[in-house]
């Protein structure tokens, strides 16, 4: 899958849309329920590192495989919704 600019593209969506679930699912319960901030900072963190890595993948995907600007927007924008990245990841999966 680490093979092709798309098969890395599909990876590093699905490890940023992990991060961003456990962003708003566990680590801010934990702030606001739990009284623990530093989850979310912890949390946040790590996500925004993988969210910038996931934008140079992205990119590289763009210029290698010089698809429409279509699938480079879905793309950006599916990184900013909750299982975005999943529902990307099928359009992905039958691209050629």
């Amino acid at each position: 899958m680490l093979h092709t600019p798309i098969g890395r593209l599909r990876t590093m969506g699905f490890i940023e849309g992990m991060s961003l679930l456990i962003l708003l699912f566990i680590a801010m319960p934990l702030k606001y329920w739990a009284g623990l901030p530093l989850a979310v900072t912890i949390v946040g963190s790590v996500h925004g590192g993988l969210f910038i890595l996931y934008l140079l993948v992205l990119a590289y995907a763009t210029f290698s495989v010089k698809w429409p600007l279509k699938w480079s927007a879905a793309g950006f924008i599916a990184a900013f919704v909750p299982f975005g990245n999943f529902l990307y990841d099928r359009g992905l999966r039958n691209y050629k």
